[in-house]
């Protein structure tokens, strides 16, 4: 791979304490927050001749900084003929709910079907090219089988701004989550780090001794229980954090799983009495019941607050009415 000339950069006594990409944006624009973000995650940036691994890394008077910017690489992003949902749009950005079942971003196993395809089949042309080569437009992520909104980046001007919201953590995210069980107390927060598990490197786990930090809100707003059905409750989950698995993590390790959750899943203890209806409606559901209902943020250019909602999707939507009628 060919690289760019090589970048070095010494703390002076003004910059002491700073975060290490607000310093290197400081000291030069052409470095955007993000760009310097990708380069940290990917191991590219190297502090007083050690590779750090956080963008919220201090620095200090004296410390040494030194990185290389690899060359864009030419990756071809095949286009995807699929109708997505946008309920949104102008030239700076793209509001897309998100069925569950697809991908946003191509990955191992999956190349050609992804979100990210789809937006190159829209408009290839009008996607900011910020971070990964592989994500064109992608500012942040909802997992393959979870649905609802997200905001996509048409230029690398919003991208930024965008990706400086989420990461400040004032973007508002608000999810729906039907779980197995009470939460108890029925509201809450719930505070841990989140790290790669590992027994199994493709999911991730809580723990009080490393990770990163994550906060997760949550609410009761419904619950199902009686002899005839397994206990559920139904959950409103907002996001101070925005870690990978985040809300089905927290869930999990408060012994609250999310139903149809594949993963992070729960063992199914069959009812005797079981409306035969409701018990195939929870064991075939083929995606986790979790939407990502609410999403609001300051537009990048306007500075406008933007707030988007989503309906529940048909398939959680008759799962809750079967619940209702069988509670009745």
């Amino acid at each position: 791979m060919k690289f760019q000339q090589i970048n070095k950069f010494i703390v002076d006594k003004n910059s002491d304490g700073l975060r290490v990409d607000k310093f290197i944006n400081k000291k030069n624009k052409n470095f955007s927050r993000t760009k310097i973000k990708n380069l940290i995650l990917k191991k590219k940036i190297q502090l007083n001749n050690k590779i750090i691994i956080e963008p919220s890394k201090k620095v200090f008077y004296g410390d040494s900084i030194l990185f290389q910017i690899p060359e864009p690489q030419k990756t071809l992003l095949e286009p995807y003929d699929y109708n997505l949902n946008i309920v949104f749009e102008d030239e700076d950005l793209l509001i897309i709910d998100k069925s569950a079942g697809i991908s946003i971003h191509p990955g191992a196993g999956n190349f050609k079907k992804t979100i990210v395809n789809a937006l190159i089949n829209y408009n290839r042309h009008n996607l900011s090219n910020l971070g990964d080569e592989m994500r064109p437009g992608i500012v942040h992520r909802i997992d393959k089988d979870t649905s609802g909104l997200i905001v996509v980046a048409k230029n690398n001007k919003a991208h930024e701004n965008l990706s400086n919201q989420f990461s400040d953590h004032t973007v508002s995210r608000v999810y729906k989550a039907l779980v197995w069980g009470k939460l108890r107390p029925s509201k809450g927060r719930i505070e841990t780090l989140i790290t790669r598990s590992s027994r199994n490197r493709q999911m991730m786990e809580a723990s009080f001794a490393k990770g990163k930090k994550s906060i997760t809100n949550y609410k009761t707003i419904e619950i199902f229980e009686n002899d005839k059905i397994p206990t559920f409750s139904l959950l409103e989950c907002r996001l101070e954090t925005g870690r990978t698995h985040q809300i089905r993590v927290h869930l999990s390790h408060r012994g609250n799983n999310i139903l149809g959750d594949q993963k992070y899943k729960k063992r199914y203890k069959k009812i005797s009495k079981i409306d035969f209806i409701l018990e195939d409606a929870i064991l075939n559901l083929n995606r986790q019941f979790l939407h990502a209902e609410t999403l609001g943020f300051l537009h990048p250019r306007t500075s406008k607050k933007m707030m988007f909602f989503s309906k529940l999707p048909e398939e959680l939507n008759n799962i809750l009415k079967k619940l209702r009628i069988t509670y009745k």
